[in-house]
């Protein structure tokens, strides 16, 4: 009611704030629908193209292996963007300050890591998943142990970001969020199911760069709408603290660990964050996997983190700004936080450019959710159901067996995202999920590239106690997420090293140098 009230009260102060669309609700506007609908039509279709050059698992799960490294790189982008990102960031920036791109600089260190210590290995003989490569240090048993890891992580985290789609659906078709999630898993669902990993990655180029214009363009927009522009913009936000980035301070454990975005939680958990999902993540060593050589897959993963860099400096913008509109304008903004961008574009942008950002979030989320489809099908197939196998099959029926299983996930994501209605921050519940279990994984993983002593059962004692660890964290402490890789890699690590030294144990495959 009072929100009501304070509605009325800022209308009229609205209008004198060069701001005319907060004076109504805008009707529905057909030619931005026209705009949406081709695009999600011709997307569709562009994916299903990649049809005919899918007849073996190899071309279904990696594409042939013959992807260019830009084309992987901005795959990767969208891979590590969904519509988390797009609607997610501008509100931390609106309630905050650029503290978040702490975060993204550890994104850097990780990829390095990465290429370091991870990369070389995944590139010696022919996988297909990351968790291949734990089969050969440890054993069939700690594969299945990650791979399961990983379909938990990945099906939660991505019902989450599905969620998020049914946020933007609902603000422009009015469709009610069930009905919104439906309609975009269905889309996805045919063209992964068609193209595989093929499909996958040229559908992610072509979107990335599409909701990267559409922000671009909503920035301009948006700026055009107040007063002064950029000076003004710039004098009110900096006032504000919306720009700062760097926080240094240091103080008792107990604040130091609760504070999400400090420098030292960035630069440490966001190493850590990264390091877990692209280095030991299929859906994202997935797409290292595909590139043509190990340097292609490695001047891949560092070329986007420039693109990260940019896109995640230009949502925070888009934040700071809408901050500045809404002040001068003294309208109280949309709630929950992550409805501030979207519902703005749809009711404040004018006709047809409306409908092209709203495109590009959509873009975004399709690109995330073809990613997790194709990747969560390659792990249940090559890391449980081939290997279980007991007779002999043809490439024919693998492929079609996996496109079943593809079926099934595109299900069990749309049931999560519907019991996943009602979170408060998409975008920071999304990573609390992922960071849970990142941590156990991680710490297995560097196990087995680190060390020689650990073995199989050591490394899963480690696995269990880093994920009962981090369970306890999350859910008894108000320690901050950027800090539960961190803290799970190195309980998971420590602890396989005091059971390895315990219990005695044959090597049961190559040890690592």
């Amino acid at each position: 009611m009072l929100q009501q009230i304070d509605v009325k009260i800022a209308i009229p102060l609205a209008c004198r704030f060069r701001s005319t669309p907060l004076c109504y609700n805008p009707p529905l506007r057909y030619f931005d629908l026209a705009v949406i609908v081709v695009y999600l039509i011709g997307i569709t279709l562009f994916g299903a193209r990649f049809r005919h050059s899918q007849k073996t698992l190899k071309d279904y799960f990696l594409g042939g292996r013959d992807t260019p490294w830009w084309a992987i790189a901005f795959s990767i982008v969208s891979a590590e963007t969904s519509t988390l990102t797009v609607i997610g960031t501008p509100a931390l920036a609106f309630y905050g300050n650029f503290g978040f791109l702490q975060v993204v600089f550890g994104y850097l260190l990780a990829r390095v890591v990465i290429t370091v210590l991870l990369l070389p290995h995944y590139y010696r003989g022919e996988m297909y998943t990351a968790y291949e490569l734990m089969q050969r240090r440890f054993g069939w048993r700690i594969r299945r142990l990650t791979a399961g890891a990983f379909l938990v992580l990945r099906a939660l985290a991505e019902g989450v970001r599905v969620f998020a789609i049914s946020i933007v659906i609902s603000i422009v078709l009015g469709t009610g969020e069930t009905a919104s999630i439906l309609l975009i898993v269905c889309l996805t669902l045919f063209y992964t199911f068609e193209g595989g990993m093929t499909a996958v990655i040229w559908t992610d180029v072509v979107q990335m760069f599409l909701y990267i214009a559409g922000a671009i363009l909503s920035l301009f927009v948006i700026l055009d709408k107040i007063p002064g522009g950029w000076p003004h913009v710039w004098e009110t936000a900096s006032a504000a603290g919306k720009f700062q980035l760097f926080d240094f301070r240091l103080a008792a454990p107990a604040e130091f660990f609760s504070r999400t975005y400090s420098f030292w939680a960035g630069i440490i958990g966001g190493c850590f964050l990264t390091t877990a999902s692209h280095g030991t993540e299929q859906l994202m060593v997935q797409r290292l996997l595909a590139a043509r050589s190990q340097a292609e897959g490695r001047t891949a993963l560092l070329a986007s983190w420039v693109v990260i860099f940019f896109q995640f400096s230009l949502f925070l913008l888009i934040g700071a700004i809408l901050f500045v509109y809404y002040q001068g304008a003294q309208l109280p903004p949309p709630s929950p936080a992550d409805r501030i961008y979207p519902d703005f574009i749809w009711k404040h942008l004018p006709t047809g450019v409306a409908g092209l950002v709203i495109a590009a979030i959509l873009a975004a989320a399709m690109s995330n959710l073809s990613a997790a489809l194709n990747s969560l099908a390659s792990t249940t197939v090559m890391d449980f159901l081939k290997p279980a196998a007991k007779s002999d099959r043809s490439d024919a029926s693998w492929l079609a067996l996996a496109r079943r299983v593809t079926i099934v996930w595109g299900g069990i994501l749309f049931a999560i995202a519907v019991l996943a209605q009602g979170v408060k921050s998409v975008l920071e519940a999304g990573l609390a999920i992922a960071s849970v279990v990142y941590g156990a994984l991680l710490g297995t993983f560097l196990l087995g590239v680190l060390t020689r002593r650990v073995q199989e059962k050591a490394a899963m004692a480690g696995m269990v106690a880093g994920l009962l660890t981090m369970l306890y964290v999350r859910l008894g402490t108000s320690i901050a997420w950027t800090w539960y890789v961190g803290i799970g890699t190195t309980v998971t690590f420590l602890t396989a090293l005091l059971v390895s030294w315990l219990i005695k144990e044959e090597p049961v495959g190559p040890t690592s140098s």
